[in-house]
């Protein structure tokens, strides 16, 4: 099965026919009509062999009020599943996934193979992206079988969620290694104006067959692991903005980047550590 999908994905994303069929496929129209699909009774009838398919463990999530396809791929996990790491200094991921890590230097995060974003045309605002230069971007990258709600990373407040409409690409590297993903799919950002680690960017960026994202709130007062938002059905990704000398990242993890490997992360487990000066 993995195989085929490979195929496919090499036959959208590098042939000339391809292409324009993916014109078709990463349009929000047709997100937008999957997604309204996968929220009907009648979906439900895919729950059982997606989560075979997936080898997803059903015993660990709340499923006993699931009426949709969409009600499960959202579905709450339990809490003893995704403990919280509550050590004020601990910065710890806000979703479950495949983490990569980048510098960003003059506004520009290069990932290994792939194309190059700006983070102004990230987030579409070149002030904002200038407090940004020479620190840190984290990439978590979810797959459909991860936990799709995401938690507050730390305690504090925010203002209004930023939407930036856009096309839906997957966010399989395949496509990241054609296009700007990141720049050109459907997101939104909000800054997190945290306790222990300045002002975070949190980004949730929409891909292919996403129906929606999902933030619970506005501006708000939060708390460290309480639920942010959720995405519907499909793959997705965080994106995290730190400030310079906010967090220490070990140089391991920038290292399995650049050799194109993924940091495998649960919701509310550790990432880096709040930042002291190295001798």
């Amino acid at each position: 099965m993995a195989k085929q999908e490979g195929l496919t994905l090499r036959f959208l994303y590098n042939t000339v026919v391809g292409r324009g069929v993916l014109k078709i496929f990463i349009s929000p129209f047709v997100s937008k009509m999957g997604g309204f699909i996968l929220s009907t009774r009648l979906s439900k009838l895919a729950v059982k062999n997606f989560a075979k398919k997936n080898n997803i463990n059903v015993d660990e999530y709340y499923v006993d009020d699931i009426k949709s396809f969409n009600d499960f791929f959202a579905r709450r996990v339990k809490e003893d599943k995704r403990p919280i790491d509550m050590v004020k200094n601990d910065f710890i991921s806000p979703a479950d996934g495949h983490l990569s890590f980048y510098k960003i230097k003059d506004d520009l995060v290069i990932p290994v193979k792939q194309s190059m974003f700006s983070i102004s045309s990230l987030l579409q605002n070149e002030e904002i992206a200038k407090k940004y230069d020479d620190g840190i971007c984290i990439v978590i990258r979810l797959c459909v079988d991860n936990y799709h709600r995401y938690c507050y990373l730390d305690d504090g407040s925010k203002g209004e969620n930023i939407f930036i409409p856009g096309k839906l690409h997957t966010v399989r590297p395949i496509a990241l290694a054609n296009i700007p993903v990141f720049t050109e799919n459907a997101r939104e950002y909000t800054i997190l104006n945290t306790k222990n680690f300045g002002d975070v960017i949190q980004v949730e960026v929409g891909a292919l067959m996403v129906g929606k994202i999902k933030n619970n709130h506005e501006e708000h007062e939060f708390k460290r692991g309480e639920e942010k938002g959720m995405f519907l059905f499909g793959g997705s990704t965080i994106m995290l903005l730190v400030e310079k000398n906010k967090i220490n990242i070990p140089d391991e993890y920038f290292d399995l980047t650049s050799n194109e490997q993924e940091l495998d992360i649960k919701m509310g487990e550790k990432i880096a550590l709040k930042y002291t000066k190295k001798n």
